[in-house]
């Protein structure tokens, strides 16, 4: 069972969902670009129960609101939202899981707020961003997000409006990795039923996502910082297998040679069969490892 939260922000509200006993061990949850809360809904409840689990939507997703007319999505913001949650929850110290976008989220805040972490999980995510190559590459990434932002202004759409079926056939095809159920999951949250048929709740201005993007030297540097346990867990068939990366990921690859080598007394990287949302398609794949690492007390978990 869970329960709805409401935090209360400047421009509104984040949602989140939270399982557990409220003074049990604190574990916040972080979820992928474009997904909500309920990609842990298979995963938490097959974890130690003894855990306080709290699974927030980052706004622009899910059930929290959007942010201010005019303004775009800044990496940083959902950072600040992770603060802003761990305050109102008045937790000091507590482990952050985070899926994709929600493990850079993670990694950053551990990086900034490295007292206030004592584990990190990150499940199909390195816990960076990574700055292209190029420096071309990195100038016109920036300037796409003020031209697609101000072309979202200018046309001023109506969301619109979809049969449950198609509102999932869309999800579907826009994710590969999802299974049909995962993605019925993620749509309870992600859309509102309407006359006129499910509206995503999604604010397309997400899409402009302005991202605070390193160079490999600048995380080399900054793993460094990181005292706590991490363990990250990637698919075999998802986004981040080095092996099955071509040659323009080849920052993906040298950066995980430099959590392997700098951080080899905290750091435990696994390989599991899945895709990119095993944790949501084959919960059972993952939870064993990540309980193990919930619970472990010695320096280094075994899995």
């Amino acid at each position: 069972m869970f329960s709805e939260v409401k935090f209360p922000v400047p421009w509104g509200h984040v949602a989140a969902k939270a399982w557990g006993p409220p003074q049990g061990r604190p574990v916040l949850c972080l979820h992928g670009w474009l997904d909500n809360a309920n990609t842990f809904d298979r995963l938490i409840p097959l974890l130690p129960k003894d855990c306080c689990y709290v699974a927030m939507d980052f706004s622009g997703h899910g059930l929290s609101s959007h942010r201010p007319a005019g303004l775009p999505y800044h990496f940083l913001d959902y950072v600040s939202e992770v603060c802003r949650v761990a305050a109102a929850l008045q937790w000091r110290r507590f482990t952050l899981m985070g899926h994709s976008m929600g493990g850079s989220v993670a990694g950053m805040f551990c990086l900034l707020y490295p007292e206030m972490v004592d584990k990190l999980i990150l499940l199909e995510n390195l816990g960076f961003l990574l700055a292209p190559e190029e420096t071309e590459e990195w100038l016109k990434s920036k300037r796409m997000v003020i031209d697609r932002l101000l072309s979202l202004e200018a046309k001023q759409r109506p969301p619109k409006a979809r049969s449950p079926e198609a509102a999932l056939q869309r999800l579907l095809e826009a994710n590969r990795h999802l299974t049909a159920e995962g993605g019925a999951i993620l749509l309870q949250r992600g859309a509102t039923v309407t006359p006129a048929g499910l509206v995503y709740n999604r604010d397309m201005r997400v899409r402009t996502q302005s991202q605070e993007s390193l160079t490999v030297e600048q995380c080399v540097k900054l793993l460094q910082k990181i005292q706590d346990r991490v363990l990250i867990i990637l698919a075999q068939d998802g986004l981040l297998i080095p092996r099955k990366l071509g040659s323009r990921n080849a920052v993906v690859k040298l950066l995980q040679e430099a959590f392997e080598s700098i951080l080899k007394e905290h750091i435990q990287l696994v390989e599991v069969p899945g895709s990119h949302f095993v944790h949501l398609n084959e919960p059972e794949v993952v939870s064993g490892i990540i309980s193990n690492f919930l619970t472990a007390q010695d320096t280094r978990a075994r899995l």
